[in-house]
């Protein structure tokens, strides 16, 4: 009896990752026969097959338009599964203590993200169409927005029901909002980027909360910026094109209160920003104009950077894993 209790409790432990592994099954084979019957009109930003992409492998005509730079995002949904099993495995005890330990909202969220952007970029690069670029471009905001919201949710005392509310309303808005005003809402705002810039806000208002860094905070966005490439001598150049630099003061705004967890930096967190500098740097020799493309090669830079992007996410993952209650 005891060890058929053990087994029944192991299998429910293992359910999200069983359904996850189901829906990626799913994914798959849906693709495969939609892609045998045709993908339809390509998107006007693509090229045609036997010409370069935009991301240099050379298109064709088979199941993925863009092979290599297509199949390396199963790098996203092998590191989301094995987040799943991870949690499986989680002690009991620990979920209250953190809410990436076990099956909590917050955890599942993080790792069903993660699996999904792997399928959004396959469906962009193995399609290319217009619809897929869609599901590409959700997938990367529906992960980045997840970090700096569960930093403000824990310093601005919100409840795991709005932080999943809040974080619905901006996919839904968003998601609508590129369909029908393009993927900058006709306001010249990327999510993707600016939440980049607020995840790195957020975690330094999570490390070092005071009342005075609330408001100089912001400031840290400028520096995210120039290592992307945008300095302030353009944004003061361009006001209007670069208004959303006031965005950077939104986590300062909400964060009303110091947050009753810490984290260890090291390895993990330090881990996923290398990991990630280093995946943007061979991300910008993965054009047709660089050098070092090559269109006909197996070995693409895009799908190098899906491959570190994706062990990145589980860096992040076991950063966030890191984290306890202060004792006071």
């Amino acid at each position: 009896m005891i060890s058929l209790s053990y087994n029944l409790k192991m299998v429910t432990c293992q359910k999200p990752l069983f359904i996850a592994l189901g829906l990626v099954t799913i994914f798959m084979t849906t693709y495969g026969v939609i892609g045998a019957i045709g993908w339809g009109e390509e998107a006007s930003n693509e090229q045609a097959i036997g010409e370069i992409s935009r991301w240099c492998e050379r298109v064709s005509g088979g199941l993925f338009r863009e092979p290599s730079n297509a199949l390396s995002n199963l790098g996203f949904m092998f590191a989301g599964l094995m987040m799943l099993r991870i949690l499986a495995m989680d002690s009991d005890y620990l979920f209250d203590l953190n809410q990436f330990f076990g099956h909590t909202p917050v955890s599942l969220l993080y790792a069903g993200s993660v699996i999904w952007l792997g399928g959004g970029s396959l469906l962009m690069h193995g399609t290319h169409t217009a619809w897929g670029a869609s599901a590409d471009n959700l997938s990367m905001v529906m992960y980045i927005l997840i970090p700096w919201l569960f930093n403000l949710s824990q310093m601005g005392g919100w409840s795991t029901k709005k932080l999943l509310t809040i974080y619905g309303l901006l996919v839904l808005t968003y998601g609508l909002g590129r369909e029908f005003l393009g993927s900058r809402l006709g306001i010249n705002l990327d999510l993707f980027d600016i939440s980049i810039a607020l995840w790195c806000i957020s975690e330094l208002l999570h490390r070092f909360w005071s009342p005075r860094f609330r408001i100089l905070s912001g400031f840290s966005g400028f520096i995210v910026a120039a290592i992307f490439g945008i300095f302030p001598t353009e944004m003061i150049a361009e006001p209007m094109k670069y208004w959303w630099v006031i965005l950077f003061w939104v986590p300062g705004i909400f964060s009303n209160y110091r947050p009753m967890v810490q984290r260890k930096y090291y390895p993990w967190f330090f881990l996923g920003i290398s990991t990630y500098l280093t995946a943007f740097a061979i991300w910008l020799t993965g054009r047709p104009n660089h050098p070092w493309c090559n269109p006909d090669s197996i070995f693409q830079a895009h799908a190098v950077w899906h491959l570190l992007s994706a062990l990145a996410t589980w860096f992040f993952f076991k950063y966030f894993r890191t984290e306890r209650g202060i004792r006071l």
